[in-house]
């Protein structure tokens, strides 16, 4: 049923619970998975020039929080026995990557995984899933936890 299953994570209990569900079904249809993790290389544009030599602090630290999620779910897919492909890609928006990398890998299926939040946190936080659910037309499995 579905041929290409995207899971992105983002180190997160919720993220690990997509991972699980995505193992899940990958085993059941022969599914390929490609796990990523989204960074926004520009997290202080638009706040001046003051910040420029924190944004090198910002990507390398982000890149490691990337490849230890990226690595978590690598080893968890490939211990279950259904092979990975990984990738770390860039985005302003993480919903904005995760849906033009479903989009560009031809996925059939994206499972994430939702922190939940509501009332005022999610006003102000906003939420990844619910951007992605908007914006794609492919279908959307969201794990809780």
């Amino acid at each position: 049923m579905f041929k290409h299953i995207l899971v992105p994570v983002d180190g997160s209990r919720t993220s690990q619970a997509a991972v699980a569900k995505a193992l899940g079904l990958a085993k059941a249809f022969g599914s390929k998975v490609s796990a990523i993790y989204v960074i926004d290389p520009y997290p202080f544009s638009g706040v001046g020039s003051d910040f420029a030599y924190g944004q090198t602090e910002y990507l390398t630290a982000a890149n490691a929080e990337a490849n230890a999620a990226i690595k978590y779910a690598k080893e968890s897919l490939i211990d279950g026995g259904v092979p990975v492909e990984t990738h770390v890609v860039e985005g302003h928006n993480t919903w904005r990557g995760i849906v033009s990398t479903a989009e560009s890998l031809q996925a059939d299926l994206i499972v994430m995984g939702s922190h939940g939040r509501s009332g005022i946190e999610k006003l102000v936080l906003g939420s990844v899933a619910q951007a992605v659910l908007t914006h794609t037309k492919l279908p959307v499995l969201i794990a809780r936890t």
